[in-house]
């Protein structure tokens, strides 16, 4: 096991690496940027060094400056969280060739899963299925991206290869409006992504939003830890999630997972991952996968007992995975909450000073948060700032406490997007379970009326 490891990230996440940390006798090195000066996690940690002012690029995407903080302070690994550079193949090159041991996937293994394209083909080639589409990166010829699409079916979409987060993608209904969305979305691409590639699926009508959270070691081992259902989400931003999907068959998961868990062994994958499917109509279809550990981690936490960011470590470490999937279990329902420094219902930033901040408790209760009294929500980063978990015997008394958690949490001094969530525990169609990916978007639009 390493003796020390930089924490290259803020907020929520730094902390529940921290501690996960803790619990493994590792010691914890945070980097931080000037406006992140007075974080719990700076304070709580073992060594913390200022890497920069406030802006992003000047300090937590200052691949410099990480790995010059890793090397004062003779940390042995670096942990990238989510967000930032724990997607970026480069950084994780240049950690591993500064001696450093990367807390992820080989540099190979986020390049293959970053490029949209060269992702699908390798899930096809290992048996996992995928959104019907072009076989590859669109090509210029603008009779052939037309073929392409009357051979796919109207509608289409045009999905930037290197894109993510919901950015980089374009919804056509007519042959009319497609070459010159193609061309739109790639001259897009290149500006936010600096690959101008785009490539063609099928635009499925109302899917939900699936996840397969895998994790894998060094020694050829990778299992699955069951699904997440992350459909109840606005302009492609996940707002709040659960395990196991509501009304989706146990054989089907197990299925599928298996899949997955063949293709992580293909392409020997390493640490923890995630394979994001749209399910409609029975059918699972890939869409992308996550080489990171993901913000909706702690509901699978929840419901299998594993600590996914503990286990990150170990295979880090080169440790085998302390379980097999015949022991992995599945019990009760999970259900998180992401709590954004928001106007509920506007969605404009609310950054400030916390002038309260009340935790709700009790059983079953977890709270992923960095929050303190009297602590200032810079306004430089995402505004997340924290995640309010449940964990129930069923469905229903999991969302009976979810209710409860949101009644007892006080923040005060600056907007917080508590008031939806409280708004949707009650909302009949989320109640019965199964809402599509554009279910909130409409909910939100009905309220305007």
């Amino acid at each position: 096991m390493f003796k020390k490891i930089l924490i290259a990230n803020r907020g929520e996440i730094a902390l529940r690496i921290q501690r996960a940390c803790r619990e493994l006798g590792v010691k914890a090195v945070m980097v931080y940027s000037e406006a992140d000066r007075d974080a719990k996690y700076v304070r709580l940690a073992d060594e913390a060094v200022c890497i920069g002012p406030a802006p992003s690029a000047l300090s937590y995407l200052n691949v410099p400056a990480i790995i010059s903080a890793a090397e004062v302070t003779d940390a042995e690994a670096i942990h990238p969280g989510y967000g930032f550079l724990s997607e970026n193949a480069d950084f994780a090159e240049r950690v591993e060739q500064s001696g450093f041991q990367f807390i992820g996937p080989t540099p190979e293994s986020i390049r293959i899963m970053g490029d949209k394209v060269s992702a699908k083909q390798a899930m096809i080639r290992a048996g996992v299925p995928c959104v019907p589409g072009s076989d590859g990166e669109l090509p210029d010829d603008a009779s052939e991206i037309k073929r392409i699409a009357k051979t796919v079916g109207y509608p289409v979409i045009i999905k930037a290869a290197g894109g993510g987060g919901g950015r980089g993608m374009r919804v056509v209904h007519t042959e009319a409006a497609l070459v010159n969305a193609v061309a739109m979305t790639k001259a897009e691409a290149g500006a936010a992504f600096n690959n101008p590639a785009v490539y063609m699926e099928k635009f499925l009508q109302n899917p939900r939003h699936v996840e397969i959270q895998i994790i894998a070691d060094k020694h050829k081992n990778a299992v699955y830890l069951g699904d997440r259902d992350c459909s109840m989400q606005r302009r492609h931003q996940k707002i709040l999630e659960e395990s196991p999907s509501p009304g989706i068959s146990r054989k089907l998961i197990e299925r599928i997972g298996e899949r997955c868990v063949n293709a992580c062994k293909k392409i020997g994958y390493r640490g923890a991952g995630t394979f994001e499917f749209l399910y409609e109509d029975g059918e699972f279809y890939f869409i992308e996968m996550n080489t990171r550990v993901q913000v909706e981690h702690p509901v699978t936490e929840m419901v299998t007992g594993i600590d996914i960011v503990r286990t990150q470590i170990m295979v880090a470490a080169d440790e085998k995975l302390p379980f097999t999937q015949r022991q992995i279990e599945m019990r009760g329902h999970a259900i998180e909450c992401r709590v954004n420094a928001e106007d509920p219902y506007k969605f404009i930033p609310s950054p400030g000073r916390v002038t309260t901040w009340h935790a709700p408790g009790g059983p079953g209760v977890r709270v992923d948060s960095h929050l303190y009294n009297n602590y200032f929500v810079p306004p430089n980063y995402d505004s997340m700032i924290g995640k309010i978990i449940v964990h129930g015997d069923t469905r229903e008394q999991a969302m009976a406490r979810m209710r409860t958690a949101l009644a007892e949490t006080v923040v005060e001094g600056i907007k917080t997007n508590i008031p939806l969530h409280r708004d949707l525990m009650v909302d009949a169609k989320f109640m019965a379970g199964g809402t599509n990916i554009h279910y909130l978007e409409q909910w939100l639009e009905e309220r305007k009326r």
